[in-house]
């Protein structure tokens, strides 16, 4: 429990000094809380000895109003300390969260992760700031009203006190049994949340498809099943904690009465004065409260210790390094605009490129095609070094982009791809993300070069209009030119292109073709292709296939030759 108060603090980082206060004030609340007992015992002690007067009632009857106005003083610093520290604290974390996910490379958020991260936001977060958080002071409040309690009783006679110290010692060592068990068991309480977050955004992401072929029923069964998973889990918790909180109950009641016994046996024998007895009398029943109230709060504190691995665990996933001093020169110097030299990548363990190598002059434009799984999109992510090369390098105008700061590597590249992703905001902010400086002239003339101002316009709120999440209130071709507005606001040398054609309704598509138009206008462009009047327009093409490329050149080369290209092109012939 120590233990989890020092990872707390340490967790606290600039809000350390308001944990460290709400301890303080947790210690002061301890001895406060016990001193109307001890008042209690000096009123006893002086009626039966015949030396209370009335003086000496008025200064009792005094301080025991001012311990009642400083306990509820200091109760009052220890939650405004300790729980406003909780909130500040995951604020600050959350931040931290959100700068480290933007380091992280893209196949982190491909593995299946991205329900452990709603997890740690959703749940392990929202858990430690708002139930947990609330309650360290009062744990070190009753630990140390334990300390005091047991400290009196020897205090009154030392032998109740050997009692009272050998039911705290095997409470102590129940408790750590208690505790293993709490943790592994919260432990896996923590997992089935995250894989019930996964399950829920995974049938809301997917709900079109599931109704579609009318798997309501079967998706429905798969969600209902990890919410019963999550019940028995919970249910399972508390199941295997019943018997140690019963067996620390059974603990406490035996000590109360073994001391109890044996203060009466002592008066009766004349070994412990009436005061006294009615000293123990006063202590005993409220002596083992606090180890009471500290191990029942213990399951929430195992809990917290899980949710602070798993938050942690994802704050100590690999970034990509970003050390780089290097900058990308504004012109080549005789070096090609990009160059892929003997790249070789890994996913894991598994190798997808081998030894892939081709230059881009600028203003050219490079084509990729191949079957699916092949590896172009891979190449695309190289470049953009959403992941890095297992051997070789990447390099632009010569310098590689791993020597390169990432901020300043995004400045040279922009991407528009098939599955656009606009936020929950207006349009115009939307656009604005290409240069988040740019003044309003430029967003509106941005969205005039792709062929989107008069549909936006045509809305209600024109360019204030606020779209759903994801863009889900515009149809795919309005996302798709919105996402070319801002690639064309942000102007950047390099555009990496997957073909945003290829999955739009005719309307749209010429609209999104005079859009790529103008956006690739003096530009060095990387297309991963799939239509034909894309490839043909191509100064080079890239034959991709299982990770290698199996054939390079123009068009018209690579239809002189008896390859995949030309069965490519002649399947799309037929169509």
């Amino acid at each position: 429990m120590l233990a989890l108060f020092s990872r707390i603090l340490k967790l606290s980082g600039r809000y350390k000094g308001r944990i460290q206060g709400a301890f303080v004030c947790a210690f002061l609340e301890s001895i406060l809380a016990k001193m109307p007992v001890f008042l209690a015992f000096l009123v006893l002690s002086g009626f039966y000895q015949k030396t209370l007067t009335k003086a000496g009632c008025l200064y009792i009857g005094l301080a025991l109003a001012a311990v009642v106005v400083l306990q509820a003083l200091v109760h009052y610093l220890c939650d405004r300390l300790q729980s406003a520290a909780g909130y500040m604290i995951f604020a600050d974390k959350r931040m931290e969260l959100g700068g480290h996910l933007g380091k992280l490379p893209m196949g982190y958020f491909t593995s299946g992760n991205i329900g452990k991260i709603s997890s740690v936001l959703g749940t392990d977060m929202v858990f430690i700031e708002e139930a947990a958080m609330s309650t360290l002071g009062n744990m070190m409040s009753y630990m140390l009203s334990a300390f005091i309690l047991l400290v009196f009783m020897f205090f009154l006679d030392w032998r109740p006190g050997l009692i009272a110290a050998a039911v705290t010692l095997l409470a102590s060592v129940i408790a750590k049994g208690m505790n293993k068990v709490s943790l592994k068991e919260a432990a896996g309480r923590q997992d089935q949340s995250e894989h019930l977050t996964d399950a829920v955004l995974s049938f809301a992401e997917g709900i079109g498809v599931i109704k579609s072929y009318n798997l309501i029923g079967e998706k429905s069964e798969e969600l209902t099943g990890n919410f019963r998973r999550s019940r028995d889990t919970s249910l399972a918790f508390e199941r295997k904690m019943t018997p140690w909180t019963r067996g620390l109950n059974i603990l406490y009641a035996v000590g109360i009465a073994a001391i109890f016994a044996l203060s009466v046996q002592l008066q009766l024998s004349g070994g412990l004065s009436l005061p006294y007895l009615c000293g123990v009398l006063l202590f005993v029943f409220d002596l083992f409260s606090p180890l009471k109230a500290l191990y029942g709060e213990a399951s929430r504190l195992t809990v917290m210790n899980a949710a602070l691995d798993r938050i942690e665990a994802v704050l100590n996933e690999t970034e990509l390094p970003d050390k780089g001093t290097a900058h990308i020169p504004s012109e080549s110097s005789g070096s090609p605009e990009i160059c892929f030299d003997h790249v070789t990548f890994a996913y894991e363990d598994k190798e997808v490129l081998h030894n892939i190598s081709f230059s881009m002059q600028k203003n050219t434009m490079t084509a990729l095609v191949g079957p699916s799984g092949g590896g172009k999109s891979t190449i695309a992510n190289l470049l953009a070094r959403f992941w890095d090369v297992k051997s070789g390098k990447v390099t632009i105008r010569g310098t590689d982009i791993r020597d390169v700061p990432l901020a300043e590597l995004m400045e040279q590249i922009s991407m528009v791809f098939q599955r656009v992703y606009l936020f929950q905001d207006t349009i115009y902010n939307n656009i604005s993300m290409g240069k988040p400086d740019a003044a309003e002239k430029e967003i509106y003339e941005a969205a005039k070069k792709a062929r989107c101002y008069d549909f936006i316009m045509a809305l209600p709120d024109g360019f204030q209009t606020v779209v759903g999440e994801g863009g889900a209130t515009l149809s795919g071709g309005e996302k798709q030119r919105i996402s070319i507005a801002r690639c064309i606001l942000k102007d950047a040398p390099i555009i990496i292109l997957d073909e945003a054609t290829a999955s739009v309704d005719t309307d749209n598509e010429s609209y999104i073709q005079e859009a790529i138009n103008e956006l690739v206008k003096g530009k060095t462009l990387l297309v991963i292709a799939h239509r034909l009047n894309t490839i043909r327009e191509a100064d080079q093409i890239l034959v991709i296939s299982d990770g290698r490329i199996s054939e390079q050149g123009t068009h018209d080369e690579l239809m002189e030759k008896d390859g995949i290209y030309r069965d490519f092109v002649d399947i799309r012939k037929k169509f």
